[in-house]
């Protein structure tokens, strides 16, 4: 069975950092591309940080780059995302996702999904 787990949400005041993992079950990681989108209330779901099979490409939305890092450990079967300075608009479920495509401007084809695990930016 195909499951993908995310951890490491939680509340965090402005400025402060989070790391979430997305850790893989059923399947190996190294053969997919990654994606992390979030999802806040009232918003549309949008990507934010997405890695290739092999960590060659990247892509950023506009609203993370230079704050947020994504990686992976296709040894541990795990996706990271490094956020720092976070700000209150980051406030967001964050989803882990099989994608499809990755480029430096591009992420999509979005299959298996992860159930979220919650950001909150506040003081």
């Amino acid at each position: 069975q195909v499951q993908l787990v995310e951890s490491g949400g939680g509340l965090v005041q402005p400025g402060g950092s989070l790391r979430l993992s997305c850790a893989a079950s059923g399947f190996n990681l190294d053969t997919y591309a990654i994606g992390w989108f979030r999802q806040a209330p009232g918003k549309e779901r949008e990507g934010v940080s997405c890695i290739s099979s092999s960590s060659g490409n990247t892509y950023y939305a506009r609203s993370v780059k230079g704050r947020f890092t994504i990686s992976r450990d296709n040894a541990k079967n795990t996706v990271y995302l490094r956020m720092n300075n976070l700000k209150p608009e980051d406030t967001a479920v964050y989803y882990c996702v099989t994608v499809v495509v990755v480029s430096t401007t591009d992420c999509y084809g979005e299959d298996y999904w992860g159930k979220g695990t919650l950001v909150t930016v506040s003081s």
